[in-house]
Protein backbone atom coordinates (compact mmCIF):
# COMPACT_ATOMS: atom_id res chain seq x y z
CA UNK A 1 0.00 0.00 0.00
CA UNK A 2 1.61 3.16 -1.00
CA UNK A 3 1.99 6.32 1.38
CA UNK A 4 -0.53 8.19 -0.95
CA UNK A 5 -3.61 5.57 0.18
CA UNK A 6 -2.89 5.56 3.75
CA UNK A 7 -2.86 9.38 4.31
CA UNK A 8 -6.40 9.40 2.40
CA UNK A 9 -7.50 6.21 5.22
CA UNK A 10 -6.12 8.72 8.02
CA UNK A 11 -9.08 10.45 9.15
CA UNK A 12 -9.04 13.77 9.65
CA UNK A 13 -9.69 15.64 13.29
CA UNK A 14 -11.97 18.72 13.74
CA UNK A 15 -12.33 21.28 16.80
CA UNK A 16 -15.74 21.46 17.86
CA UNK A 17 -15.97 24.89 15.92
CA UNK A 18 -14.76 23.48 12.44
CA UNK A 19 -17.29 20.53 12.76
CA UNK A 20 -20.56 23.50 13.15
CA UNK A 21 -18.96 25.29 10.16
CA UNK A 22 -18.46 22.25 7.88
CA UNK A 23 -21.94 21.28 9.09
CA UNK A 24 -23.73 24.22 8.37
CA UNK A 25 -21.49 24.88 4.78
CA UNK A 26 -22.79 21.33 3.76
CA UNK A 27 -26.50 22.04 4.79
CA UNK A 28 -26.59 24.80 2.80
CA UNK A 29 -24.97 23.87 -0.23
CA UNK A 30 -27.47 20.65 0.16
CA UNK A 31 -30.57 22.75 0.46
CA UNK A 32 -33.37 22.08 -2.13
CA UNK A 33 -34.86 24.81 -4.26
CA UNK A 34 -33.57 26.86 -6.85
CA UNK A 35 -30.60 28.91 -5.96
CA UNK A 36 -32.23 32.18 -6.05
CA UNK A 37 -34.89 31.01 -3.44
CA UNK A 38 -32.11 29.75 -1.04
CA UNK A 39 -30.15 33.19 -1.39
CA UNK A 40 -33.40 35.30 -1.07
CA UNK A 41 -33.82 33.18 2.04
CA UNK A 42 -30.04 33.79 3.45
CA UNK A 43 -30.39 37.66 2.28
CA UNK A 44 -33.24 38.29 5.07
CA UNK A 45 -32.06 35.77 7.68
CA UNK A 46 -28.86 37.90 7.75
CA UNK A 47 -31.20 41.12 7.48
CA UNK A 48 -33.35 40.17 10.52
CA UNK A 49 -30.06 38.85 12.32
CA UNK A 50 -28.60 42.27 12.48
CA UNK A 51 -31.48 43.58 14.16
CA UNK A 52 -31.65 43.21 18.11
CA UNK A 53 -34.72 41.22 18.50
CA UNK A 54 -33.72 38.34 20.85
CA UNK A 55 -35.42 35.22 20.31
CA UNK A 56 -37.02 36.47 17.65
CA UNK A 57 -35.08 36.69 14.87
CA UNK A 58 -35.20 33.44 13.31
CA UNK A 59 -39.45 34.10 13.41
CA UNK A 60 -38.98 37.17 11.82
CA UNK A 61 -36.62 35.57 9.18
CA UNK A 62 -38.64 33.05 8.50
CA UNK A 63 -42.12 35.83 8.22
CA UNK A 64 -39.80 37.71 5.84
CA UNK A 65 -38.47 34.13 3.78
CA UNK A 66 -42.12 33.27 3.55
CA UNK A 67 -42.87 36.63 2.37
CA UNK A 68 -40.11 37.06 -0.23
CA UNK A 69 -40.38 33.72 -1.06
CA UNK A 70 -37.02 32.60 0.17
CA UNK A 71 -35.90 29.14 1.80
CA UNK A 72 -36.93 29.51 5.54
CA UNK A 73 -34.50 27.18 6.22
CA UNK A 74 -31.90 28.89 4.85
CA UNK A 75 -33.01 32.31 6.57
CA UNK A 76 -33.50 30.33 10.08
CA UNK A 77 -29.97 29.46 9.70
CA UNK A 78 -28.44 32.69 8.70
CA UNK A 79 -30.02 34.46 11.41
CA UNK A 80 -27.20 32.88 13.40
CA UNK A 81 -24.90 35.45 12.03
CA UNK A 82 -25.75 37.57 15.08
CA UNK A 83 -24.99 34.95 18.38
CA UNK A 84 -23.55 35.50 21.62
CA UNK A 85 -20.30 35.92 20.81
CA UNK A 86 -21.18 38.73 17.85
CA UNK A 87 -23.83 40.71 19.82
CA UNK A 88 -22.25 43.37 21.44
CA UNK A 89 -19.69 44.11 18.15
CA UNK A 90 -22.72 44.08 15.90
CA UNK A 91 -25.21 46.26 17.94
CA UNK A 92 -21.89 48.77 18.69
CA UNK A 93 -21.17 49.17 15.69
CA UNK A 94 -25.14 49.46 14.18
CA UNK A 95 -25.07 52.12 16.89
CA UNK A 96 -22.16 53.90 15.81
CA UNK A 97 -23.54 54.20 12.29
CA UNK A 98 -26.75 55.34 13.29
CA UNK A 99 -25.82 57.67 15.69
CA UNK A 100 -23.07 59.26 13.21
CA UNK A 101 -26.42 59.24 10.46
CA UNK A 102 -28.37 60.56 13.11
CA UNK A 103 -26.01 64.04 13.73
CA UNK A 104 -25.37 63.99 9.66
CA UNK A 105 -28.99 64.50 8.71
CA UNK A 106 -29.63 66.71 11.56
CA UNK A 107 -32.63 64.26 13.23
CA UNK A 108 -30.88 64.18 16.69
CA UNK A 109 -32.47 66.88 19.38
CA UNK A 110 -30.87 67.66 22.66
CA UNK A 111 -29.19 64.48 23.94
CA UNK A 112 -30.76 63.46 27.47
CA UNK A 113 -27.05 62.06 29.53
CA UNK A 114 -27.31 60.13 32.04
CA UNK A 115 -26.05 61.90 35.28
CA UNK A 116 -28.04 59.72 37.95
CA UNK A 117 -31.17 62.30 37.18
CA UNK A 118 -34.19 60.11 37.05
CA UNK A 119 -36.88 60.47 39.30
CA UNK A 120 -39.66 60.26 37.00
CA UNK A 121 -40.20 57.70 33.84
CA UNK A 122 -40.04 60.65 31.29
CA UNK A 123 -36.32 60.69 31.96
CA UNK A 124 -36.16 57.26 30.95
CA UNK A 125 -37.81 56.96 28.23
CA UNK A 126 -36.24 60.40 26.62
CA UNK A 127 -33.00 58.19 27.43
CA UNK A 128 -34.39 55.08 25.80
CA UNK A 129 -35.26 56.62 22.70
CA UNK A 130 -31.93 58.62 22.34
CA UNK A 131 -30.28 55.25 22.31
CA UNK A 132 -33.14 52.97 20.69
CA UNK A 133 -33.45 55.42 17.50
CA UNK A 134 -29.81 55.36 16.68
CA UNK A 135 -29.94 52.03 17.25
CA UNK A 136 -32.18 50.72 14.73
CA UNK A 137 -31.44 53.11 11.91
CA UNK A 138 -27.88 52.31 12.05
CA UNK A 139 -29.27 48.13 11.96
CA UNK A 140 -31.73 48.72 9.17
CA UNK A 141 -28.79 50.75 6.83
CA UNK A 142 -25.99 48.04 8.06
CA UNK A 143 -28.79 45.20 7.74
CA UNK A 144 -29.56 46.23 4.31
CA UNK A 145 -26.30 46.27 2.67
CA UNK A 146 -24.88 43.23 4.81
CA UNK A 147 -28.30 41.51 3.09
CA UNK A 148 -27.52 42.59 -0.25
CA UNK A 149 -23.87 41.50 -0.06
CA UNK A 150 -24.53 38.30 1.05
CA UNK A 151 -27.44 37.74 -1.44
CA UNK A 152 -24.85 38.70 -4.46
CA UNK A 153 -22.23 36.27 -3.45
CA UNK A 154 -24.58 33.58 -2.01
CA UNK A 155 -26.87 33.59 -5.24
CA UNK A 156 -22.94 33.71 -7.23
CA UNK A 157 -21.80 30.78 -5.01
CA UNK A 158 -25.07 28.94 -5.01
CA UNK A 159 -25.09 28.61 -9.01
CA UNK A 160 -21.35 28.29 -9.47
CA UNK A 161 -21.96 24.78 -7.06
CA UNK A 162 -24.93 23.47 -9.03
CA UNK A 163 -23.27 23.89 -12.08
CA UNK A 164 -20.16 22.07 -10.68
CA UNK A 165 -22.13 19.23 -9.37
CA UNK A 166 -23.87 18.63 -13.00
CA UNK A 167 -20.69 19.01 -15.10
CA UNK A 168 -19.49 15.89 -12.34
CA UNK A 169 -23.22 14.24 -12.21
CA UNK A 170 -22.25 14.27 -16.28
CA UNK A 171 -18.69 13.25 -16.26
CA UNK A 172 -19.50 10.37 -14.00
CA UNK A 173 -22.40 9.24 -16.05
CA UNK A 174 -20.84 9.70 -18.93
CA UNK A 175 -17.44 7.86 -18.35
CA UNK A 176 -19.66 5.23 -16.55
CA UNK A 177 -21.87 4.46 -19.57
CA UNK A 178 -18.77 3.06 -21.88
Amino acid sequence: MSSKARRSKVKKKYSPLQRIIRYCYYRLVRLKGHPQEIARGLGVGVFAGFFPWFGFQIVVAVILAFLVRGNKIAAAMSTWVSNPFTYVPIFAFNYAVGSWLVEFLGLSADKASFQGNTSSWSDFSVMGTEFVIPLFIGCLVVATLVATIVYFSSLRFLFRWRKLQQRKKYRKHRYSSK
